[in-house]
């Protein structure tokens, strides 16, 4: 279960909330259920762990080379992730807001080793439970240019944050949706991979959030498993002939976890996925026995890994199963959405000098821009769900002029035929809070301003003054 957080922090990842730590006392129903998990003796060894101080954790963005100067150390089964000494003011680092890094909690990027170790195809994805977009982005970034991920958030606000976390890491490859479950019916069969991190009891939160202890019964972790199995009900269907189910959840019980690999194999069929562990990773395997054959799950305990509690289990579908092809929609319609026409978005391709593999439409006059790989999977997507973005979007242009969004500053996509100009580190937090700063020698027009070559976003020079356009939502306010 995702703690209620105010929305400042937000920005940071529900699941990288560090609370004042102190001795909370644990349920005893949760103590009884440890012991018989683990044991007396080791249950003590958990006991301690978990009132100790969590380990700040960062994964880098690749595709905005950055080095922080941190002291820190990697994280051994994610190439992108590092543990940090100490934990330093994300809000006042200005490559935080450039998307150069996401503060993500250190079990969680186990899904990289997934990913990486099995060389699971990329294609289209879903995340199905994206907010706040630490899982979202790790996929983006495995996905990369051969690959669409829907990112999907059930919850207005929180799709939101999904979308700001989104724009971003700039990758240009996510769709960001916000619908129930049950709104996925028409794409069951769809997806390459399924990523369900399900809302949960909990457990596993206890050190980051001692709040979540208080909340924490028996009862609640049964309605947990109840509504995880509706989730659950609707996810497996999702998924195409040969593609993958990654189910995760950030607690310890066998009722959440264990339990739901029996549930999926009972309602579809799915075949079994073995994960290679290094034993020094402290990882603790554990197996269910079906009709099917013995699946596997994967458990993080605080005593036993530098991260927090998490479950992961990975699931096939049989090459056999339902498979839906997109299709080509002869004549794509939409409510607010208008589909240009090959030719023009040819040539904006060649005006902006873009590598030529862009797929274009407007919204609301602004210009969107996807993968044209995958055009025919985005349209089918846009036609089932609800958007709340997608792309990239490039801005609006008036005559032969760009007014450049700031979610094309923020993107990987190339900035041609703008001036930029280099921050330091105090300017660009003056940039970041909206303030008003003057600058000799500017050229007129657009300018990128950047931070140790990381676009943070634009202003135009009138000549008699300088305006921001960075977002008003988005400033920093400390």
């Amino acid at each position: 279960m995702l703690p209620n957080l105010p929305t400042s922090q937000w920005g940071l990842g529900t699941d990288h909330y560090l609370c004042r730590m102190s001795n909370f006392q644990l349920p005893k129903d949760f103590e009884s259920q440890m012991r018989a998990l683990l044991g007396a003796q080791e249950f003590e060894l958990f006991k301690s762990a978990i009132n100790q101080t969590p380990r700040t954790s960062i994964r880098l963005n690749s595709e905005k080379p950055f080095s922080p100067a941190w002291p820190k150390r990697p994280i051994p089964w994610s190439a992108q992730g590092y543990f940090l000494e100490e934990r330093p003011s994300f809000t006042l680092d200005p490559a935080f807001h450039a998307g150069a890094y996401y503060v993500q909690e250190a079990s969680s990027m186990f899904i990289e080793h997934v990913l990486t170790s099995l060389e699971i195809p990329q294609g289209v994805y879903l995340d199905l439970a994206a907010a706040p977009g630490g899982k979202s982005t790790l996929l983006s970034s495995y996905l990369g240019n051969d690959g669409l991920l829907v990112a999907n958030e059930v919850i207005q606000s929180r799709a939101q944050i999904l979308k700001e976390n989104s724009i971003k890491w700039g990758l240009g490859n996510i769709v960001v949706t916000n619908n129930d479950p049950d709104h996925f019916s028409a794409l069951e069969g769809f997806f390459d991979l399924v990523l369900v991190d399900a809302p949960c009891s909990g457990e596993g939160m206890f050190r980051k959030d001692p709040q979540a202890r208080e909340e924490w019964s028996l009862d609640h972790v049964t309605l947990c498993s109840s509504r995880q199995k509706r989730i659950m009900d609707q996810a497996g269907a999702l998924v195409k002939g040969g593609g993958y189910l990654i189910y995760s959840t950030c607690t310890f019980n066998e009722l959440e976890n264990e339990e739901m690999i029996r549930f999926l194999t009972e309602e579809f069929a799915f075949e079994p996925v073995r994960i290679p562990l290094e034993e020094s990773w402290g990882i603790i395997e554990s197996s269910v026995d079906t009709e099917d054959g013995t699946f596997f799950g994967y458990r993080f305990f605080p005593h036993k890994v530098e991260g927090e509690g998490f479950f992961i289990t990975v699931l096939k579908r049989p090459d056999s199963a339902s498979t839906q092809d997109p299709g080509r929609i002869k004549d794509f319609k939409h409510p607010v959405l208008k589909n240009l026409g090959d030719r023009e978005g040819e040539a904006l391709e060649q005006e902006l000098g873009f590598d030529g593999t862009g797929k274009y439409y407007l919204l609301n006059d602004s210009y969107f821009r996807i993968s044209r790989k995958f055009y025919r999977h985005f349209e089918k997507i846009a036609q089932a769900l609800s958007l709340r973005y997608f792309g990239v979007e490039l801005g609006k242009k008036q005559k032969n002029e760009w007014i450049p969004s700031h979610e094309w500053a923020l993107s990987i996509l190339p900035k041609n035929g703008f001036s930029q100009v280099e921050l330091s580190h105090d300017q660009a937090l003056d940039f970041l809070r909206k303030s008003e700063q003057s600058f000799d020698g500017l050229p007129k027009g657009w300018i990128l301003f950047t931070y140790q070559h990381l676009p943070l976003g634009w202003g135009k020079n009138l000549g008699n003054r300088l305006n921001n356009y960075y977002p008003k939502e988005w400033r920093i306010r400390m």
